[in-house]
């Protein structure tokens, strides 16, 4: 996984899918990152504030808030070295310190990556074969050995925490000689969780009963190939069931990793780009019945396309992931019912290949033993349909000109009711999900010009009539992503390719359920990055000019917290830090 079109697959072998020319400045690329043998090296904890002139991965998300308690660290490994696809066994006990209940549950992680040439892999930790953590690793180059820190808020998973867990470290990395080229970058992580004890004032939240899993075969995220393809779970769940929720992942592999640069498959050839054109999608399923959708964000990896491009700054959630939330409470009369379901989780126009990890989140009714309910309404249909405009021209040399678009649109509603201990609660979710994406190309002998333009938005109503949580819950969810590509041959025989990327990642939440004062939350996280990578007529690698990147994060909440930063980075150092007036650094 990594570069845009060559790259050692993070558990396979190669793979050439996608066109010519990004091939030729991938492995151009990847010399360039070679040469130096691997330092000794173990994880080097950063500095928790940037750092001016580094060259080590560097957002301008915020850390986890934490609350004011002293918190119990419970450490799950110390300088792991994943140099092979052997997952890494580790145990886990609760903090004897801090027995529960807790305020707030943290993970954090720290990475270092030893100088040397390798790809960036994925990272996924799990307890109990629940996903805890999930992202991707930075490449290092022969003169940089990135090390950098992840956290997120896992508090909804306390369920798993309370009793002693078998864990799973799964970095897959190959260390040692492929094709004569020597990859020697080893990777090294720390890993821990943070409890903070429940007070007299500080209350501790009401989080699921139950987490249950959803993976592989193999106990960790498994393998989507094709549309049909899907991960699940049988669920033998108690009677009492109350409220349910699927937080999923599902990250581009393989002839996938590029998604959003597919076409047709009538075009693929004549392109020389990947198939299945440029729409995917999670389709989340109960019993065999459509049950929900979660778009798919289109993380680039530290490889992609031009490593150059996300050092300092890598892309949007490419280092920590964020799943993505189903509310399944409308069957959670259906699941209650005291027999065997299924959950299963699939995409859309997978193409070899997605991975997929989903925990299941179920909250029980403590005041009855069996709760009675049914699915009023599913208007979901079994899978997108997808409209796919094609104008392309073909002309000598041969030239293939023109533009793709591929758009889908879908609306529905599920509803459901549950008889509980405080009366029937009916959960009525209306949906909308909507993608476009547009590419344009000019595809000739010595030029390779595709530009795309990609927007995926999620609009969400959850209305609750009747128990605790009266009330509506608004969400809006939108992934614009613009990614300008050019690869040219001069009139003198050097070459040169020029990528411009703008990715973001926004999010509204209104939420006015319950019997407190309405929550308003916006959030945007956009990253803009360009580059230029050079060879002369003989094909030696001059190295990148021209390269910046921007980050900007922001997140303002009606209770009135407010986070405002940006990041510059100018070759492949950060040379700037922005805080918005009137906010805070950290919260």
């Amino acid at each position: 996984m990594g570069g845009i079109f060559v790259r050692p697959e993070r558990k396979t072998a190669m793979t050439a899918t996608s066109p010519l020319s990004l091939r030729l400045a991938t492995v151009a690329v990847v010399l360039a990152f070679a040469c130096a043998p691997a330092a000794l090296t173990q994880v080097v904890v950063v500095p928790p504030t940037p750092q001016i002139g580094s060259s080590n991965p560097i957002t301008a998300e915020p850390p986890v808030s934490r609350p004011h308690s002293k918190s119990c660290v419970v450490p799950l490994f110390n300088d792991l070295a994943f140099a092979d696809f052997t997952p890494k066994v580790f145990s886990y006990a609760p903090p004897s310190a801090c027995p529960g209940p807790w305020e707030k549950v943290i993970f954090t992680a720290d990475f270092t990556v030893s100088a040397g040439r390798q790809f960036d892999r994925t990272a996924a930790f799990y307890l109990g074969h629940a996903s805890i953590y999930y992202g991707t690793t930075a490449e290092p180059r022969k003169t940089l050995s990135p090390s950098w820190h992840v956290e997120r808020d896992v508090t909804d998973l306390t369920a798993i925490f309370r009793s002693a867990q078998t864990g799973e470290a799964n970095i897959g990395n190959f260390v040692g000689v492929s094709g004569g080229v020597t990859y020697d970058g080893i990777i090294y992580a720390n890993a821990a969780l943070e409890f903070y004890p429940a007070g007299h004032d500080a209350h501790a939240p009401v989080t699921p009963d139950i987490v249950i899993p959803v993976n592989g075969g193999g106990g960790d995220a498994g393998t989507l190939n094709t549309t049909s393809d899907t991960i699940s779970q049988s669920l033998d769940l108690p009677t009492n069931v109350e409220r349910v929720y699927l937080d999923v992942i599902a990250q581009s592999q393989s002839n996938d990793e590029f998604w959003y640069f597919c076409v047709p498959n009538d075009q693929t050839s004549n392109l020389e780009s990947c198939g299945n054109t440029a729409f995917r999608e999670t389709e989340i399923w109960i019993d065999g019945q459509p049950a929900g959708v979660a778009p798919v964000y289109p993380w680039i990896y530290t490889g992609g396309i031009d490593p150059y491009l996300w050092e300092p700054i890598p892309g949007v959630q490419t280092l920590n992931f964020k799943p993505y939330r189903v509310d399944l409470t409308p069957f959670a009369g259906v699941l209650s019912d005291g027999n065997t379901h299924t959950v299963a989780v699939s995409v859309y126009n997978a193409n070899s290949y997605f991975l997929a990890t989903a925990n299941l989140l179920v909250y029980q009714d403590h005041g009855v033993a069996k709760t009675n309910g049914a699915l009023i309404r599913n208007t979901l249909s079994m899978a997108p349909t997808p409209a796919v405009t094609e104008n392309i021209s073909t002309g000598a040399g041969p030239t293939y000109t023109g533009s793709v678009t591929v758009g889908s649109k879908r609306s529905f509603e599920i509803s459901g009711y549950i008889t509980t201990s405080h009366g029937r609660v009916e959960t009525t979710i209306n949906q909308t999900v909507d993608f476009l994406s547009k590419q344009e190309f000019d595809v000739n002998a010595n030029t390779d010009i595709q530009n795309a333009r990609q927007l995926t938005t999620v609009d969400s109503r959850t209305t609750t009539r009747g128990g605790f949580s009266s009330g509506l819950m608004e969400q809006h969810f939108s992934y614009p992503l613009t990614i300008d590509y050019s690869f040219v041959v001069h009139a003198d025989g050097s070459f040169s390719q020029t990528t411009t990327s703008d990715q973001q990642d926004v999010v509204r939440e209104v939420n006015n359920t319950g019997w407190g004062p309405g929550l308003v939350s916006n959030e945007s996280n956009e990253v803009h990055a360009m580059d230029t990578l050079n060879w002369d007529a003989s094909g030696n690698f001059l190295g990148p000019t021209g390269g910046k990147t921007t980050q900007t994060y922001r997140l303002q909440t009606s209770p009135g917290l407010c986070y405002d930063r940006s990041l510059t980075a100018t070759a492949q150092v950060l040379t700037s830090v922005t805080d918005g007036p009137g906010c805070e650094t950290r919260h």
